[in-house]
């Protein structure tokens, strides 16, 4: 993994492993709304690679399933607090 040395504080940093690689997770389920909710934030947007630490490949998979999930209306498009 390449380590990113932040221009600001010269510090180095180390990205996030992959979730789905660690915990050995070969399919991600739509229905698994506990696990799709990780990945959005609290405006209802899918939350990016740099901030999960997810590769790519999982990363399109992920939006994907959040992508499924809305249709079949288990998690919402928005929140109740952007309606307002």
């Amino acid at each position: 993994m390449k380590r990113i040395i932040s221009k600001k504080s010269n510090r180095i940093f180390k990205p996030k492993p992959c979730f789905f690689h660690v915990e050995k997770i070969k399919y991600i389920d739509y229905k698994d709304v506990e696990l799709v909710s990780k990945y959005i934030n609290n405006h209802g947007k899918i939350l990016s690679s740099k901030i999960t630490g997810n590769c790519a490949k999982h990363q399109r998979l992920i939006s994907n399933v959040i992508k499924r999930a809305r249709i079949m209306a288990l998690i919402p498009f928005i929140s109740e607090r952007i309606r307002k």
